[in-house]
């Protein structure tokens, strides 16, 4: 009797903590990462090295929404919602009508992703791990690759669903039913494709948490949203199937298809899954948490696993894609998994075999081992205490530094040389004008109706749609350069084109009124 007192009494405080406010020293390193990525993002941004996929069409939608226009993508050539059915553009678009600035989404998307670091704390916190190890799981999160990479590729709005994901299980394990039912809508509102991750939240919530209520409704939600986006709005909208279902051809043409084979024609899919590319995306993806996943010292079960299970859908679609660039830690497909393998790292910290061999487990060395150490530097049992936290942050620093995207910017210097042509170039085109330019180039006009891009035109293009086409010959989309350089010899030649800018190589033509 006195032991359930006890664990009730440490219940309860588990679940005060997770309720309570982080430490000040948690909110100004959310605070300065918010601002880190922001001006990672700006800058990027200014260089002219964004790009219209996926910046460009994001912008261009929204842009057109604050402005009561229908949002139909000139760059997809399709209405918006037939992308992903992510009603999160409508919302968005208030913030454009307060002052239209592509510059709205590098924050919203910076804020969102460091803003992830919160519920990771009180999750952690919850689960009964102390102030220090909390803390450390949240700068595992900040630290983590994806989290920042995906702030340098442009602009996905699936990132405000990964703040979302975290805040939903909290909302759920503190029994927070209106607080889950709203996290949950959000990120469903994202991305249609989430819907799977949330159809698999709610089977795990139902089955390994034990939370019946919230995972009948995350299931419910999930399966219906999927079935009414996939089937219904996205086909009317585009006018085809979901978008990304080429990537699997080999599976079916159809999603419906696809599910089927899945589950009928294993023998398609085995290869890929046992593939040397599929265990290096996995290792890879999972490295800055490895050694808090691995299980020693040998806890009671691997029951700490089971916050996985909702990443399975998405680990499925990376792994099964003809496309490698969907297992590279560089782009944001990986992004709905983050918040598990962080549930995961939490789980396996505050397993009750593990906080029994508490001291043995916070260090890399054998028990008989770490207890000679011990003994014979005489280092107090708080020393070693705070040595896993230490450890977890300086590992993921380490990982950071490794896989983080930030090398980028040294790339970026190469294409300094045509910076001020461009700005120059871009001042002279008017507003509202159409245009015609390459995928760098793009993100700078998408507040107008029709911005497109090389890879859009062909010899039978009818280039009186555009009044203005802009060129960078000197740094080139490399898919589209031969494209640039034959277009910019025919427009040369061309008695309805002027040549109204050139310098560096950056070249612009405006179109002569007849």
């Amino acid at each position: 009797m006195e032991n359930r007192e006890n664990f009730a009494d440490s219940s309860a405080e588990n679940i005060e903590e997770g309720r309570s406010q982080p430490p000040s020293s948690l909110v100004w390193a959310i605070g300065i990462a918010a601002t880190i990525f922001f001006a990672c993002s700006s800058l990027r941004h200014a260089l002219f090295q964004s790009t219209a996929f996926d910046l460009g069409i994001f912008d261009q939608a929204i842009y057109l929404l604050s402005q009561n226009q229908t949002p139909f993508s000139s760059l997809m050539e399709m209405h918006i919602l037939g992308d992903h059915a992510a009603v999160i553009y409508y919302p968005l678009a208030l913030l454009y009508k307060i002052y239209p600035d592509l510059h709205w989404l590098l924050l919203v998307q910076a804020v969102a992703l460091c803003l992830g670091a919160w519920p990771s704390w009180s999750l952690a916190r919850l689960a009964g791990l102390n102030q220090e190890q909390s803390r450390a799981i949240a700068f595992i999160y900040l630290l983590y690759p994806v989290v920042f990479n995906i702030n340098l590729f442009d602009f996905h709005p699936e990132v405000i669903a990964l703040p979302a994901i975290l805040a939903a299980i909290l909302a759920a394990r503190l029994n927070k039913i209106l607080g889950f039912c709203t996290a949950i809508m959000l990120v469903l509102s994202c991305k249609a494709v989430l819907s799977l991750t949330i159809a698999a939240t709610g089977l795990w919530l139902f089955f390994c948490e034990k939370k019946q209520r919230f995972g009948a409704i995350a299931l419910l939600l999930g399966a219906a949203w999927f079935l009414i986006a996939s089937q219904k709005i996205i086909p009317y909208f585009s006018g085809s199937e979901v978008a990304g279902v080429g990537r699997y051809s080999y599976l079916g043409k159809s999603v419906l298809e696809i599910i089927i084979n899945l589950i009928l024609k294993p023998q398609l899919i085995l290869g890929r899954i046992l593939s040397i590319d599929t265990i290096k995306y996995l290792f890879i993806l999972i490295l800055p948490v490895i050694w808090l996943l691995l299980p020693f010292p040998r806890p009671n079960n691997l029951r700490y696993l089971t916050p996985l299970i909702p990443a399975i859908p998405t680990l499925i679609i990376n792994i099964l894609s003809d496309l490698a660039f969907q297992r590279s830690l560089a782009y944001q497909y990986s992004v709905p998994i983050i918040p598990f393998l962080i549930l995961a790292a939490i789980a396996k910290q505050a397993s009750p075999k593990n906080a029994q061999l508490k001291t043995e487990s916070q260090i890399f060395l054998p028990l008989q081992t770490a207890r000679s150490q011990l003994k014979k530097l005489q280092i107090p049992q708080l020393w070693l205490g705070i040595q896993l936290p230490k450890q977890m942050i300086i590992w993921s620093l380490i990982i950071f530094l490794i896989f983080g995207e930030y090398k980028d910017f040294f790339l970026y210097l190469n294409r300094l040389d045509t910076w001020q042509a461009t700005r120059e170039a871009v001042a002279q085109v008017q507003p509202q004008s159409s245009i015609l330019t390459d995928n760098r180039l793009a993100p700078h006009f998408t507040h107008r109706p029709i911005v497109k891009l090389l890879s859009q035109v062909s010899a039978q293009t009818n280039l009186a749609e555009f009044k203005y086409i802009l060129l960078n010959l000197r740094h080139p989309w490399p898919d589209t350069e031969k494209i640039g350089n034959t277009l910019a010899n025919q427009l040369k030649k061309a008695p309805n084109f002027q040549l109204i800018y050139q310098k560096n190589e950056v070249i612009l033509f405006k179109q002569i009124p007849d």
